[in-house]
């Protein structure tokens, strides 16, 4: 081992031999005290690393781990998927936040899991399954940091969820809906309700959609930024019933352009004595916040359970029934080509008189066949009341 300089530089440098091979670094320092452990330590880290040896890590508390945890993984996460992680622990902190990682075990996970899906002193509902298997799931990754999930993993046991697939309303569902989403104080919720229910799009892409986005001449809608790489910028023909209702809408908005929101920010009142809703404080230039409200006490009114994702599973439905091949759905949908066939099972609610059609036309085509020549079926003679119970004294069938 050696520390040198080079000519002209103030720095010191080591050089020393490892496996075959010749190492040489600088010290990033002056000093030849520091330059000299700094080689020290670089080799055993070497040596170490080519044995497998690491430095065992002191214990941790949870809340201490779970906040370097969360540190290390913001830059790698999208706004949305931290912001979960961030409230996972939210529920994981007060929990586990004063024990040691090393002490947790899969009885702590176990009691957590029974506790979250009590029900409140107040009266509010515990937990979800799917919500608590979320939170373990995050408990999980942290563990798995510190190699100790692996030991306790063969004992914790996910909870089961049941898989909500959502449903398609039906015609008479849907009168009664979009008649209380016209009463509604909200002007734009009948608006948002007849696209989702004549495109399929989620509601994120109605709630942001621009001006320039629809075109009116085209008869058809761009989608923006969806969930999906193949949703994104999807065109979508317009139904009549659509184009007349945007046409209505966009005549609210004399003054609009092509950047502004089609739903629009603005704030709703009550004005004159009979205290009718109005609306004021409208910014074109930012899109509405929620229909939460208004959606909820719709669906109330109209006394229809379905969410506002159920309109999507609806038009999918439709679509299916009345034939549409499934790479048009997908294209449609924004569907990628890999899970075309898995979503649409997800999303067409098939009804039953489709599938009753769907096994008519079965003996349809039976029946279409025996009505050619030189394919009738005959019995020679003789007759037997039961024909499947078939002895060794009775005629066979023959066909001709």
């Amino acid at each position: 081992m050696a520390l040198f300089k080079y000519p002209g530089k103030k720095t010191w440098y080591y050089e020393f031999h490892f496996a075959g091979q010749k190492v040489r670094e600088s010290t990033k320092t002056r000093s030849k005290t520091i330059a000299r452990r700094a080689e020290q330590k670089r080799r055993a880290e070497l040596e170490e690393g080519y044995h497998g040896l690491k430095k065992r890590q002191a214990p941790r508390l949870f809340k201490v781990a779970a906040d370097e945890w969360l540190a290390m993984k913001k830059p790698t996460l999208a706004p949305k998927s931290y912001l979960i992680e961030k409230t996972n622990l939210s529920h994981l902190t007060p929990v586990f936040g004063h024990k040691l990682i090393s002490d947790i075990d899969a009885k702590d996970i176990s009691d957590y899991q029974k506790q979250r899906q009590l029900k409140k002193p107040d009266g509010a509902k515990g937990a979800s399954p799917k919500t608590v298997n979320l939170e373990i799931g995050t408990l999980r990754a942290i563990l798995r940091r510190y190699r100790i999930w692996a030991v306790i993993q063969p004992d914790v046991k996910m909870l089961a969820v049941t898989d909500e697939v959502g449903r398609a309303i039906t015609p008479d569902e849907e009168a009664v809906l979009v008649k209380a989403c016209a009463a509604s104080r909200s002007r734009s919720l009948p608006v948002a309700v007849t696209i989702a229910l004549n495109t399929c799009m989620r509601l994120s892409e109605v709630r942001l959609l621009r001006w320039s986005q629809l075109d009116f001449i085209a008869e058809a809608i761009t989608v923006g930024k969806s969930k999906t790489e193949a949703g994104t910028g999807r065109v979508i023909p317009m139904t009549a019933p659509l184009v007349n209702c945007l046409v209505s809408w966009a005549a609210q908005f004399p003054k609009r352009k092509p950047e502004e929101f089609v739903f629009p920010y603005e704030r709703y009142g009550a004005a004159g004595d009979d205290f009718l809703p109005c609306v004021y404080d409208t910014d074109p230039t930012r899109p509405i916040g929620s229909w939460k409200e208004a959606w909820e006490k719709a669906r109330t009114d109209a006394n229809v359970q379905c969410r506002f994702h159920d309109l999507r599973h609806t038009g999918c439905t439709r679509m299916l029934e009345a034939g549409v091949p499934f790479q048009v759905v997908a294209e449609l949908m924004g569907w990628s080509p890999a899970t075309t066939i898995r979503m649409a099972k997800r999303y067409g609610h098939i009804g039953k008189e489709s599938l009753r059609s769907a096994v008519n036309s079965i003996a349809a085509a039976a029946e279409k066949l025996t009505q050619k020549p030189g394919n009738q079926t005959e019995i020679e003679a003789g007759s037997f009341d039961n024909p499947f119970d078939l002895g060794v004294d009775e005629k066979f069938v023959t066909l001709n």
